[in-house]
């Protein structure tokens, strides 16, 4: 395949992850008599399933091993693996409560978060238009919570969860795929023991009815179809690109949850969706500003006698 033929296909396939992650609440909404917790529990029992199958299908399993033998990947991935965990449970309950549009400002968030984060924690050094953007989001979470008395939590725990989700599975060198499977693996015996005596009778898939029985069966269809695509994208294009792609899913989960499900759109929960738009507007400018310096830098050294 051409390096054309492949930058194209890896915007498809950044399209289609970030698409499928932003109409993802439309499944889980068909599912809404499930509680939470036992929508996880399904997610990581068939992802297990069809990870195995992947895992072997695509010669991983030495990947899988080598990750199993090393202590510290072994600890990361046991603590990635709860953070993953309450992420789903928390995204899940908020989509069928009908909190749909703070879901959305917090993958909204969810850069800002990554690039502070960076700072913290990597001592990645903050451009001034980045410290710009994450200013300006703060503002608008500031405004929400002292003039109208309401913190988002719901929006600030799935952005922090996912982001420190994001920043530990940088520090570990395993594959999405494997990581995965080792990540829904460790859960998988929580899943397994919470199935057999404390699920309702919504878990039930000899006596519930057709429909449900086979929705919860592609919760592991659900959960690793965007991932691989992603996985797919990242091969493809540069990482940088692929950030654009990522206000997808959230825009998509608004859509939704004004047009679709009716749920309200406040004035205070407006102004902080204001502000952080302007944070996302502002820092997207900067890395593409960033980008195109660093692709021009590139040729420029790519000209220059040896």
């Amino acid at each position: 395949m051409s390096q054309n033929n492949s930058a194209r296909a890896g915007v498809f396939f950044a399209i289609a992850a970030y698409t499928m992650w932003g109409v993802a609440p439309v499944y889980f909404k068909l599912l809404d008599t499930v509680p939470a917790v036992e929508m996880v529990m399904h997610r990581v029992i068939w992802s297990v399933l069809l990870l195995a199958v992947l895992i072997i299908g695509l010669r991983h399993v030495d990947k899988v091993k080598a990750a199993l033998t090393n202590k510290k990947v072994i600890v990361t991935l046991v603590i990635a693996s709860l953070l993953l965990a309450a992420n789903w449970i928390l995204f899940i309950w908020a989509v069928n409560n009908d909190y749909m549009l703070e879901a959305s400002l917090g993958y909204y968030i969810n850069p800002l978060i990554n690039v502070f984060l960076g700072r913290l924690f990597l001592g990645e050094r903050l451009r001034f238009t980045q410290k710009l953007a994450v200013a300006i989001a703060i503002t608008g979470v500031a405004i929400m919570i002292f003039n109208f008395g309401y913190l988002p939590w719901i929006a600030l725990t799935l952005a922090f969860s996912f982001s420190i989700y994001g920043l530990l599975r940088k520090q570990v060198a395993v594959d999405s795929l494997p990581g995965l499977f080792v990540e829904t693996s460790f859960m998988l015996p929580a899943a397994l023991i919470y199935w057999a005596f404390f699920a309702s009778q919504a878990s039930d898939l000899v006596q519930g009815d057709v429909q449900t029985t086979v929705l919860l069966i592609l919760a592991g269809v659900v959960t690793t179809a965007p991932l691989l695509c992603f996985t797919a994208a990242a091969r493809r294009i540069r990482y940088s690109t692929l950030g654009f792609f990522q206000y997808i899913g959230p825009s998509l989960m608004f859509i939704l949850a004004v047009a679709v499900y009716d749920e309200p759109l406040s004035t205070g929960r407006l102004v902080t969706f204001a502000f952080v738009w302007t944070a996302l507007a502002v820092f997207s400018f900067d890395s593409l500003k960033h980008y195109r310096k660093e692709k021009k830098e590139k040729k420029l050294a790519a000209l220059r006698p040896e």
